[in-house]
């Protein structure tokens, strides 16, 4: 069994996985993992002598999170529904696909970013963090993508490292050298707009269970 810290952005790359989260974590992680894993099996959950065996930690707003993929385990969904509304006093829980539309802005489409975004000349240039993200942003908006420039300039700023820092701007712009720098055809960007992610409504906002 193993615990797997992650960053919140991560989750936005799951839209392919669904999963229980638990809220307000505190203490011994392990401790948790266990605790749950048994509460869903006395309440016949969790089938088969399946447990949750790999769960990921990550924290957003302060708070300690746990999601349990339900990828590999034989769980029964409609009781686990039931439970999950029993005990959200208790547990905060919530689904992995409520969870990253309303408290991270949405998941990631990463075959549209893959193919959709602008070619942007980071390579060979200044390697401090904001003169990257000063290029990577004019970039965007010279390509008509002034939303997505806002958006990566808020997920650099508020990221935990450089490493971090440089993944983000590599989701809205391919990195590449003054050479290798291809036209980009304004008929892609509607359809960028068009998927981009939703903002979290000012109700999930407010909603920040402390740690216990």
């Amino acid at each position: 069994m193993s615990i797997t810290h992650i960053e919140p952005d991560e989750l936005r790359r799951m839209s392919d996985k669904e999963g229980l989260i638990i809220q307000g974590c505190g203490g011994p992680l392990q401790e948790w993992v266990n605790g749950i894993n048994d509460m869903l099996t006395e309440s016949g959950i969790l089938k088969n002598g399946s447990r949750f065996e790999n769960v990921y930690s990550f924290e957003h707003e302060k708070v300690t999170c746990l999601l349990f993929p339900f990828e590999g385990v034989d769980v029964h969904v409609g009781k686990l529904a039931m439970w999950r509304l029993q005990t959200h006093g208790e547990f905060y829980g919530t689904w992995l696909s409520d969870y990253v539309p309303n408290r991270l802005g949405g998941f990631i489409d990463e075959s549209q970013y893959a193919t959709d975004k602008p070619d942007c000349p980071l390579l060979g240039k200044d390697g401090n963090v904001f003169n990257l993200l000063g290029i990577a942003s004019r970039t965007l908006k010279r390509c008509g993508l002034s939303d997505q420039a806002k958006e990566m300039s808020s997920r650099v700023m508020s990221s935990g490292s450089y490493g971090e820092a440089l993944a983000i701007i590599g989701e809205y712009v391919n990195i590449t050298d003054e050479e290798h720098v291809r036209e980009y055809r304004p008929s892609v960007v509607k359809k960028i707009k068009d998927t981009k992610v939703a903002e979290p409504s000012d109700q999930s906002k407010q909603h920040k269970p402390q740690e216990r």
